[in-house]
């Protein structure tokens, strides 16, 4: 008799900038909200979290705002709010820098401020497309913040030398302990390989 057993595995995980290793990483079906990875009682004063679109949270994002965290992502395009300082940088041809925004989002009692960034970034085929970054710092200058977005890419790239390099297209073993040995074991050969 033979099984043939779909699912689905999502790897999340929390990597330091300065250091490019992953230091917490969880595991979660398919289907799990990424969201629950921002918890901001394991962030400090001071620390700043780039963050995936999928994590916009606005309680969230107000505790961290209150614990003195400064966090950074990409906007959804469905979001709404309240546009209440409205800033163009240009450069000197005329052309849009950035974009600066500060706006107040309103959800179930909540009243988050915070501050939207666009820019225009160049992708590799030489099109331009706007980016709308999210963040609660307000001091930071537009650079900053899109350097820092940027460097959460750090994860992604982990992910796509993992999948490159180790495919995880068949597991040596059926529970859940043994696909996460194994994927635990292509993270850490990954980081001995560079």
């Amino acid at each position: 008799m033979e099984y043939n057993i779909e699912g689905g595995i999502k790897v999340h995980s929390v990597i330091h900038a300065n250091e490019g290793v992953p230091c917490d990483v969880q595991f979660t079906s398919a289907a799990t909200n990424d969201s629950f990875m921002l918890a901001p009682s394991h962030y400090s004063h001071n620390e700043i979290v780039a963050l995936d679109r999928a994590y916009i949270n606005y309680a969230k994002f107000e505790e961290l705002t209150d614990r003195g965290v400064v966090y950074v992502t990409k906007m959804k395009k469905n979001l709404s709010y309240e546009v209440l300082v409205d800033c163009m940088h240009q450069n000197p041809q005329g052309l849009m820098e950035y974009r600066e925004q500060v706006v107040v989002f309103r959800k179930d009692g909540i009243n988050h401020i915070a501050r939207i960034i666009t820019y225009v970034d160049i992708k590799k085929n030489g099109k331009p497309k706007l980016i709308s970054l999210l963040t609660n710092d307000f001091d930071m200058p537009p650079e900053t913040i899109v350097a820092i977005y940027r460097r959460r890419w750090q994860i992604e790239s982990l992910f796509k030398q993992i999948k490159q390099n180790f495919p995880l297209r068949y597991f040596y073993g059926e529970s859940a302990n043994a696909i996460k040995i194994q994927i635990i074991k292509s993270i850490t050969l990954s980081k001995v390989m560079i």
